[in-house]
């Protein structure tokens, strides 16, 4: 309300009905401010009167027969037992309640659905736009077009900066949902872990991790899991998990639930038969120090680029007494030294989450993706290792740290029996 002023309205539009089958999961801008999960909602912020106003569609009594109940446009006294709104409208009176705003805030950005952060709907919007056959407008454009057709006199306004400035410092009950997303990313990366021998298919461990998020009362997947083993691993975003875990080889993972719409972010790489080559040591091992060398220096009250610089000199004594096999590794190495961006993305309720913090200090309940990385072009190698963490009064706090970061610990762990052969006997064979 103070951000949008006395003059103004604020206006979000929830997630419509789903096509198919799929569960229904609202937009994480419309579920961060009012918590409620019914398609084709609307919520309107006054800041002249400082109240509030969700918008509900009417009852559904074919729906209400075959999938339960919901909260509907007559749902009051559940509406004020439940949320924090002050009144309750159908969806035809928003018209009538905009018309006399000077200054209307909504969204320009497409909003974040299931499994979805904003910069990947935005590529899918561009698809839409680019294609002689499509072209149409997109959701948040129709709106924006709406609301000016409905009051011609009113300033429209972009909601989405200030609504990423509020959504770039987790609360403490935030970072307790981040804390066990993480911690079932950790764990679904761990029986992983246990379930990889030569011979299982790639997709099989992104299905054990998908069964540790769902027994643990997560939606399921908060992004599609990489699962990318050998010479997959070089597609940073590798998703079609298809082929089947070779002897010798490396696999990358990097997997996170949608808990309570909070997410996560990890990466680990290890060996397919259980212990890693010395190549692979030589290389993965660096990356591992690299990441160690950068985690400590997380704190608040200095820039990213601070951190990577410190991390970055501690780490250019390690390159020089490092025994690299390959001049082109040692190359790697250095390069690595010199790229940006191993404090990577902010995380929270998407993976790629807004609210950017690397032009100012880090604060606490500041939360991103720790993700060092080393690319060889030269042998088309991917190296990397990630973990999600929050900025705290004194430091950080790892969040995703259950998942073993040691190359000796990780082989240890893979001793043990997993998840994947207990339900697929024959594999243990």
């Amino acid at each position: 309300m103070d951000g949008i002023g006395g003059e103004a309205v604020a206006i979000l539009q929830g997630c419509g009905q789903v096509r198919g089958f799929r569960a229904f999961r609202q937009s994480n801008e419309f579920y961060y401010l009012c918590g409620v999960e019914v398609p084709h909602a609307y919520l309107l912020l006054d800041g002249s009167t400082c109240r509030t106003t969700l918008y509900l569609p009417g009852p559904d009594d074919s729906r209400a027969r075959n999938e339960g109940g919901d909260l509907t446009a007559e749902s009051h006294e559940a509406i004020q037992r439940l949320t924090g709104v002050d009144a309750l409208r159908a969806p035809e009176a928003l018209s009538e309640d905009v018309a006399g705003a000077r200054v209307i805030f909504a969204p320009h950005s497409p909003a974040e659905g299931a499994m979805a952060s904003r910069d990947v709907v935005q590529a899918a919007d561009r698809g839409v736009a680019q294609d002689p056959w499509d072209g149409r407008p997109t959701r948040q454009a129709r709106l924006l077009s709406l609301l000016s057709a409905c009051n011609p006199e009113a300033e429209v306004r972009d909601l989405c900066p200030l609504l990423d400035h509020l959504r770039a410092i987790k609360s403490p009950r935030e970072v307790g949902l981040l804390r066990q997303a993480a911690r079932l990313a950790g764990l679904a990366v761990m029986e992983a872990m246990r379930s990889t021998q030569p011979g299982v298919v790639e997709y099989q461990l992104a299905a054990v991790a998908n069964c540790i998020f769902l027994a643990n009362g997560a939606r399921g997947e908060g992004y599609r899991s990489i699962v990318a083993g050998g010479p997959n691993a070089w597609y940073g975003h590798y998703w079609r998990n298809d082929c089947e875990l070779e002897d010798g080889d490396l696999v990358l993972m990097d997997c996170a639930p949608d808990y309570r719409y909070y997410t996560s972010d990890i990466g680990r790489m290890w060996p397919v038969n259980g212990t890693y080559s010395p190549q692979q040591r030589e290389l993965y091992g660096f990356v591992v120090e690299y990441h160690k060398a950068l985690l400590p220096r997380i704190r608040p009250g200095v820039m990213a680029a601070q951190i990577m610089e410190e991390a970055a000199g501690e780490m250019a004594r390690v390159v020089a007494g490092w025994s690299f096999s390959k001049r082109v590794y040692e190359e790697a190495a250095r390069r690595m030294l010199e790229f940006t961006g191993h404090l990577s993305h902010p995380v929270g309720m998407a993976v790629h989450d807004v609210g950017g913090y690397h032009s100012r200090p880090l604060a606490p309940g500041v939360v991103f993706a720790v993700d060092p990385q080393m690319w060889v072009p030269e042998e088309k190698l991917y190296i990397r290792v990630e973990d999600t963490v929050v900025v705290t009064d004194t430091g950080s706090e790892v969040l995703t740290g259950v998942a073993p970061l040691d190359l000796g610990a990780v082989e240890a762990l893979m001793q043990e029996e997993g998840l994947l052969q207990r339900m697929l006997p024959g594999l243990a064979a």
